[in-house]
């Protein structure tokens, strides 16, 4: 149970220090429920690379996270203060996946090639934490329909493998609803680069 996790570090303080991040950037109503301390240690065992933590939690710090829940419970917001306890080495950019597709419409294929092998990866942050996954539709570029973040993944796959890079996710949707989206190809790919950490399906909108 996690209860009986034993963590390395003082949790606790490290929360209360998170709490006051959250008002510094999303002002004094930010508060960091009780609720939500068992999902947020995992995320803090994870980004502070606390190896023996995350071993009790079946983490593994090779592979990216995938951070679900749903709409309106914290998943960005905790992306972006898990920021602060990235050592160098491992920080991460966040880029809305809406976003990424309409640079798609702009710019057409070579967005694909930016957020895979392009210059993104020759300089630091080498990590990018694709927010809100399944929010964005597929598009057309001169007439050709394109799955933007189905071919993203494949390609970030590919380079987890070959240079150990890794990819962070939010989500709305479950495992099934990804493969329906992206298909049987990505979910497979998915679940061989990322931990999956999952809000209860009852969290309510904090917004």
């Amino acid at each position: 149970m996690e209860t009986e996790i034993k963590h390395q570090r003082n949790y606790q303080e490290i929360i209360l220090w998170l709490e006051k991040k959250g008002v510094e950037l999303y002002g004094n109503q930010f508060k960091i429920l009780e609720s939500d301390y068992p999902l947020i240690y995992k995320l803090m065992a994870y980004f502070l690379k606390d190896e023996a933590t995350c071993y009790q939690y079946g983490i593994n710090l090779d592979k990216g996270v995938l951070l679900s829940g749903p709409v309106g419970c914290g998943k960005t917001t905790l992306m972006h203060l898990m920021k602060n306890l990235t050592p160098v080495e491992h920080k991460f950019n966040i880029k809305p996946c809406r976003d990424i597709s309409f640079e798609f419409i702009q710019e057409g294929y070579e967005i694909i090639h930016k957020y895979s092998k392009g210059k993104l990866y020759q300089s630091d942050p080498k990590t990018i934490c694709f927010d809100d996954l399944g929010t964005e539709n597929n598009l057309k570029y001169f007439g050709n329909e394109c799955n933007v973040m189905a071919e993203i993944m494949l390609s970030r796959y590919d380079l987890f493998v070959s240079k150990k890079i890794k990819t962070h996710i939010t989500t709305n949707l479950s495992v099934s609803e990804v493969e329906t989206a992206y298909g049987n190809r990505v979910r497979s790919r998915l679940r061989n680069m990322i931990n999956l950490i999952a809000f209860d399906k009852t969290t309510k909108d904090k917004r």
